[in-house]
């Protein structure tokens, strides 16, 4: 990853989707092109998964054509947030509310098994464990995905699960800072409030994620308005208060910072490429999108440009470099 020039940086903080079970089929020419020029990372859904061995064999075929080894992740929770639901004809594993109703050794134990499976399919990396604390029984989005409404639960048992991934190989990912737990809004849909104090955050939501601060290589950012942190109706994903004052400076964290899916409904009050320039200048060092086609791939033309035009901090890209290589490098 030395020597990388402008355009391979910022391929480097990207991870994309890709269309069905083949990633190099014709409708993902795009996707191709991107790792051929140093995409960052992959991200995989339901629709790439539909069988076991044809999937172990599109994750070779990935790492074989990509410029720059890339990220291989997953949101592999249990429960409703689960990609292998093709391969059992539905859930196989149960989600984080019922894992701790379970107990430590049944979470612990369940955790491993997903570590084995995502290995064996060739992937280092989950967007797991769910660290918000699901204090609004209203929550849509949320709810059981929440190990518990008790910060001190959902602490006790992110860590057991944030442990488990990194013995056996898989990068956990701690999401959504700074939690998600209060919302009455589905951020896929649309940008949800939070009004809660600074302190009602801290010694709730944030609790478990302070807990953890030494344990995670990298956390999620939420497309989520706090009014703690800004009086601007931004989202926690491009708040420079919360990431880089807040996150960064306040709580020392050192990781990667990545941001929940760039093509919900929480962060379409911007367009791709202002919310991608908001955010690197706020401290995100790597951007989820779903999609790999020819509307996100022009963004790395809007960032290039919009660096030249010094819209964005080049140290800011450079941090962000230094800490994904930090992090593949381990």
């Amino acid at each position: 990853m030395k020597n990388l020039n402008l355009r391979q940086k910022l391929y480097q903080m990207f991870i994309l989707g890709y269309k069905g079970d083949d990633p190099l089929s014709e409708c993902n020419e795009g996707f191709v092109d991107a790792l051929n020029q140093g995409l960052g990372g992959v991200i995989f859904f339901t629709e790439n998964i539909t069988d076991r061995n044809l999937f172990k064999e599109s994750v070779k075929k990935i790492k074989k054509e990509a410029l720059i080894t890339p990220f291989l992740s997953i949101d592999q929770e249990g429960g409703r947030v689960e990609r292998t639901l093709n391969l059992y004809n539905g859930s196989h594993y149960v989600s984080a509310a019922d894992g701790a109703k379970s107990g430590e050794d049944f979470v612990k134990k369940q955790t491993k098994e997903i570590a084995e499976e995502l290995k064996d399919f060739g992937l280092n990396m989950n967007f797991a464990p769910v660290l918000d604390v699901n204090t609004n029984p209203e929550n849509p989005i949320i709810a059981e995905r929440a190990f518990s409404d008790n910060p001190y639960v959902v602490s006790k048992y992110g860590k057991i699960v944030a442990q488990t991934y990194l013995e056996n190989g898989i990068l956990p990912v701690g999401k959504h800072f700074p939690g998600h737990g209060d919302t009455s809004v589905d951020s896929h849909k649309e940008m949800p409030q939070v009004n809660l104090s600074l302190p009602e955050m801290e010694s709730v939501h944030i609790k478990p994620f302070v807990d953890l601060i030494n344990i995670l290589p990298a956390i999620m950012v939420a497309h989520v308005h706090y009014s703690a942190f800004d009086t601007e109706m931004i989202p926690a994903s491009v708040s420079q208060n919360i990431i880089q004052g807040y996150l960064r400076q306040d709580l020392g964290y050192k990781g990667l910072v990545i941001s929940d899916d760039m093509v919900m409904g929480g962060i379409k009050r911007f367009s791709s490429s202002e919310a991608c320039i908001r955010a690197i200048n706020a401290g995100v060092n790597m951007f989820i999108f779903r999609n790999s086609d020819l509307k996100t791939l022009n963004l790395i033309n809007d960032l290039e440009k919009a660096v030249a035009d010094k819209k964005i901090s080049m140290d800011n890209i450079d941090k962000s470099i230094e800490i994904i290589r930090k992090i593949k490098c381990c």
